[in-house]
């Protein structure tokens, strides 16, 4: 199998998604707590268990990114040691 993307895409998109993951699993978690540094103010939206729930949703999408990218970058150092299965 070969790679869709480049290495450097593929590190990039790893060292992004788990940045993402991280932020926004702390985020989305004082939201479902109704945190009043998210809900206190008159700005903020009311209901803080929907906006968690939407913000969890972007969590999943960025954990489907990185196991793609780890994918990618795992088919990358294969393929540089020379372990890519070949035809000749």
């Amino acid at each position: 199998m070969k790679p869709v993307v480049s290495a450097l895409n593929a590190w990039s998109c790893i060292v992004l998604s788990v940045f993402a993951i991280v932020i926004l699993s702390i985020i989305g978690g004082l939201f479902q707590s109704n945190h009043h540094t998210m809900v206190g103010s008159t700005e903020d939206p009311e209901n803080g268990k929907a906006v968690a729930g939407s913000i969890f949703t972007a969590v999943i999408i960025y954990v489907v990114f990185l196991v793609f990218c780890g994918l990618q970058a795992y088919l990358h150092v294969r393929q540089n040691r020379r372990g890519a299965i070949t035809l000749q």
